[in-house]
């Protein structure tokens, strides 16, 4: 498979996000590309931390998904992106990822961990995804099973731990990681990490400059960095991913078949 991780940054005007999006899809189509990871956010910004994101949210039959799909059909392509989708809470959306093929959503996954952090309270304006088996995602994606995470979720080594059991192949990460101190060194420790404790190929796409690290790039199963960007804004990164480098990696250091402790339960 030939995926490709889409670098940006989202404005407040889903209008123009959709344009800056159609033309990286085209690109990366273009370079023969079958999966197509955007970032977290890509439909609309988070906005400053004194924004309300309850006048953004879409549903998923809205004007964005709606133009994934198509999008999608005319390059012939599986596309992941995070938007902001209405939820039961008029206030607090859901952070949501979907992934559309040519036949329209194949997936949605909401976020489940909220980013409460360092002077950011996501979940002030963000619904959390339901820690449920039916929110977690992992959907055939030609010859690879491909599990999906949101940003955040990095943190933690149990959402990488379920995708894997439930039989993920590649992990796909959204994100819009906020520029700090360390912050990009960390971003790369936790890719390599997951890649390494799961086996799996890891998809990344980051929001750029000038909030977020960008940085976006594609690990391999033994957590190596293949390919990468640094803070460029709307670009494209493309990387073939091959079923037997990932089989080699799992019959060297078998984590799965070999672990013992489980990560903790699902409601």
């Amino acid at each position: 498979m030939k995926v490709a991780a889409l670098q940006t940054s989202s404005t407040p005007d889903p209008v123009k996000n959709l344009a800056t999006l159609s033309s990286l899809i085209a690109h990366a189509a273009g370079q023969g590309a079958t999966l197509l990871v955007l970032p977290e956010a890509s439909q609309r910004s988070f906005g400053d931390a004194s924004e309300t994101l309850a006048p953004g949210p879409e549903a998923l039959e809205g004007p964005f998904v709606t133009s994934l799909a198509r999008l999608a059909d005319e390059n012939r392509v599986t596309i992941v992106a995070g938007m902001f989708e209405v939820s039961e809470d008029t206030e607090r959306p859901y952070n949501t990822t979907v992934m559309v093929d040519p036949s329209g959503i194949i997936a949605c996954y909401r976020k489940i961990h909220l980013y409460d952090a360092f002077g950011y309270q996501e979940s002030t304006g963000v619904t959390p995804g339901a820690l449920r088996e039916d929110n977690l995602c992992v959907i055939q994606v030609g010859e690879l099973a491909v599990g999906i995470m949101t940003c955040f979720d990095l943190r933690f080594p149990e959402m990488a731990e379920w995708l894997m059991e439930r039989g993920a192949e590649v992990i796909v990460v959204g994100a819009a990681w906020v520029a700090g101190e360390r912050k990009i060194d960390q971003w790369n420790t936790l890719l390599s990490a997951r890649a390494i404790e799961t086996g799996c190929f890891i998809v990344a796409a980051a929001q750029s400059l000038p909030r977020y690290i960008g940085n976006s790039q594609v690990v391999s199963p033994n957590g190596v960095k293949r390919v990468g960007l640094d803070r460029e804004e709307n670009a494209v990164l493309v990387a073939d991913l091959e079923m037997d480098d990932l089989l080699k990696v799992r019959s060297q250091m078998p984590v799965a078949s070999t672990r013992r402790a489980h990560p903790r339960p699902l409601q």
